[in-house]
């Protein structure tokens, strides 16, 4: 771990080892302010996700509690990661997650029995935690392999900059066509919005090369009076979410009526127990190597990470969140995790917990100002997820490529995940492939034992559709 160690200021610079990480109160903020706006969609985007869901009985829920929930959970988490992990981290509503919830759960049962799901996986990781068991299992992957996760979320943060801002879109008949994706509509540009995103990241790439303090933060924030000024006199069509003009409001009232209704008996008996524990089964899965690739990829960015490749307080991470999980789960906006957005904030200059209480109260800001949130475009803040994906990447250097047992798995892990848009699914690839290619060449002295279980969970991880179908 590099670090510079000086001396304390006060009280507060000791408990967050501000100074002695190399930082200061400035970075800290701005820190925390470029995690923010890189994260602040989730206030906008998991409503829609959850809102577009139905359950058992036909019902929906409503998108105002849902977006008020999500900045409230949000907003606590993050500020708990800050305080209890000191680390630079923050948390929100888990996307993959929440559609998982809401288009594969909750239509086997009722929002409140999907929810309880949601909590009892949170308290079974919060277990795992205390038992020590999520932190062996962190500490038995190679170290090589936890960079080659970090490299691959650089790379799935690239890939999830340029589809939010429709710089990438999919082919709209992709079954008929030679390639998935393409460039904007029709392999051109797709207008305005994409003018916008592109400005928007040679000037970010401009101030970050020179050296700029607070280059990813200018550059979202000067993109988006660029694209409020593109909206005022073009009036585009195809932004990506929000459309970033002034609105008529800046303040709101947030509803809280979906705090606390969840249920955790119901779902056993109207969907049956083995559906049940295969729901259960693929959060914790997702939730559970999502969360130890991401805390990774984000110490790694800020060369945080001691000489086994493991994060400062390592347990405390775990445990808040786990426990944002659980709290998703009883505030109705799905489980909330550790967001790999949070290295744009490192790479603004974050180094502590300190920054967290910075994007924890603007989170709990936006439940009253949500209409000054949706001003920020995706072509606006996804320009700080591509930088910080360029940055991820430099770690690759430290792979050693001459060793096929280590350069196969994480060749297998960086391409998995922006590949197939999941961080679990590259741990996945990299882990059972780790195993197999020690195991036939005669290494297998090299695997941690614990390694050889994960390898067997993540078959079954893969293997859920078949399983699943069988099962219904």
């Amino acid at each position: 771990m590099s670090t510079v160690t000086t001396g304390a200021r006060n009280g507060f610079d000791r408990f967050f080892e501000i100074s002695a990480r190399g930082s200061t109160l400035g970075r800290e903020v701005r820190g925390g302010l470029a995690t923010f706006f890189t994260m602040a969609y989730i206030v906008v985007l998991n409503p829609l996700i959850l809102g577009g869901g139905v359950d058992g009985d036909g019902k929906t829920l409503p998108i105002a509690a849902l977006a008020a929930g999500t900045a409230l959970v949000a907003g606590v988490m993050t500020i708990l990661m800050g305080v209890v992990a000191r680390f630079p981290l923050a948390l929100a509503a888990g996307l993959g997650v929440n559609a998982l919830v809401a288009y594969e759960i909750a239509p086997e049962m009722t929002w409140a029995d999907a929810m309880g799901l949601v909590v009892i996986e949170g308290v079974l990781i919060a277990v795992l935690v205390l038992t020590g068991l999520r932190t062996l299992v962190f500490r038995a992957v190679p170290t090589q392999l936890k960079t080659a996760i970090g490299v691959g979320i650089g790379l799935f943060l690239m890939i999830v900059g340029l589809v939010d801002a429709g710089f990438v879109r999919r082919v709209p008949d992709a079954a008929n066509s030679t390639v998935p994706v393409e460039l904007g509509i029709g392999g051109k540009p797709a207008g305005w919005p994409t003018f916008v995103f592109v400005i928007g990241l040679l000037f970010t790439l401009i101030l970050f090369v020179r050296k700029v303090r607070g280059a990813i933060l200018i550059g979202i924030l000067g993109s988006t009076v660029l694209a409020i000024i593109v909206e005022a006199i073009a009036h585009p069509k195809t932004w990506s979410l929000n459309v970033p003009k002034l609105p008529e409001k800046i303040v709101s009232s947030p509803d809280f009526s979906l705090i606390g209704h969840f249920n955790v008996l119901d779902s056993w008996s109207r969907a049956g127990w083995l559906v049940v524990i295969m729901f259960i089964f693929s959060l914790l899965i997702t939730d559970f190597f999502d969360t130890m690739g991401t805390m990774v990829a984000v110490a790694q960015e800020g060369d945080m990470l001691d000489e086994n490749g493991n994060p400062p307080r390592t347990r405390e991470i775990l445990l808040v969140d786990s426990v944002a999980a659980a709290a998703g789960g009883a505030a109705s906006v799905s489980s909330n995790t550790s967001y790999i957005e949070s290295a744009a904030g490192v790479g603004e200059g974050a180094r502590t917990g300190a920054a967290n209480l910075v994007t924890g109260v603007l989170f709990l800001l936006a439940m009253f100002l949500s209409p000054l949130v949706s001003v920020v475009p995706f072509e606006a803040a996804s320009t700080a997820l591509v930088v910080v994906g360029f940055l991820m990447m430099l770690s690759i250097r430290q792979i050693d490529w001459t060793d096929y047992t280590i350069a196969v798995p994480a060749f297998l892990t960086i391409t998995f995940m922006p590949f197939t848009y999941s961080i679990s699914n590259g741990i996945g690839a990299g882990v059972i492939s780790y195993v197999v290619l020690k195991v036939a060449t005669g290494r297998a002295r090299e695997i941690h034992a614990i390694l050889y279980g994960v390898a067997a969970l993540f078959v079954l991880y893969f293997l859920r559709g078949p399983l699943e179908s069988w099962i219904l």
